[in-house]
């Protein structure tokens, strides 16, 4: 029997980690890093660290296999959300993502998964006719509309978004000039609860299931996907970020989504 890859998730604690948890659990020897510890590991499998002292964070990457990054502040799991400040978002999101990623480097570890965000293309919920996808509202819903891919125009609407991108590139430099494999994964929708709230949501969701998938294909993905970027979403009606690349390089098979109302939707 195969040894269990040894995968270590930092931020483990938030609304994302504690969404993936269960399937890690079982399918993986998990360890965690943070500032405060979790619960229900054993001992020796909790490394206590702040993300932006790269010194601190060393211990945790021993004989480590696969990295996991969820830390980082102006997601779920924040206090102000989205709109986290940049002293904060600063020191957790690219100090913490570089620092991550080079002491991933120096403990050779073969591949880093960052958790990048819906947030990087906010800004198209700004414009038709994604806003009225996104709304809260009975409007009429367009009949079509274009996708938007890993690959389109970033367009951050917050520092957050900001820095996510910051990470995406940082993860390609890595990936270029190591050995290591770097995979961005942009969580959508995902909160306390697994189900899709009204308004973008019904959009942008993402299923625990669905996310616990994706997330596996990715730690588990052949070594020659050396960088790739990969929308985590359901196959929701009114889906526009596109994850059509993960079901093709990943085989990615989501199993949730939220419908359209036919009441509202237009001709």
């Amino acid at each position: 029997m195969p040894e269990k890859i040894k995968l270590l998730v930092t931020g483990l604690s938030g609304v994302v980690g504690r969404a993936l948890r269960p399937a890690l659990e079982r399918r993986y020897e998990l360890s965690a890093l943070s500032r405060s510890g979790v619960d229900g590991l054993p001992e020796e499998r909790v490394f206590r660290a702040d993300i932006a002292d790269i010194d601190s964070l060393k211990p945790a990457f021993e004989e480590v296999d696969v990295v996991l990054n969820l830390a980082a502040d102006g997601g779920q799991s924040s206090a102000e959300g989205m709109n986290a400040g940049w002293d904060s978002v600063l020191r957790n999101n690219i100090i913490g993502a570089y620092n991550v990623l080079e002491v991933a480097r120096q403990a050779g570890v073969s591949r880093v998964i960052l958790a990048s965000s819906g947030a990087t293309v906010n800004g198209y919920e700004l414009e038709e006719p994604y806003s009225r996808l996104v709304s809260k509202d009975e409007v009429e819903l367009p009949g079509s509309w274009e996708m938007v891919d890993e690959f389109a125009e970033p367009k951050p609407i917050s520092l957050y978004g900001v820095t996510k991108l910051f990470g995406e590139d940082l993860g390609r430099y890595f990936a270029l000039t190591t050995p290591m494999s770097v995979i961005n994964l942009r969580i959508s929708s995902c909160g306390p609860e697994d189900k899709a709230g009204p308004g973008r949501a019904q959009a942008n969701w993402a299923s625990y299931r669905d996310l616990q998938q994706l997330t596996i294909k990715c730690i588990e993905a052949p070594s020659d996907i050396k960088f790739d970027i990969f929308w985590a979403t359901s196959d929701n009606g009114r889906l526009f970020r596109d994850n059509r690349h993960a079901k093709e390089v990943l085989g990615y098979a989501p199993q949730d989504g939220v419908e359209i109302r036919r009441e509202i939707r237009g001709g």
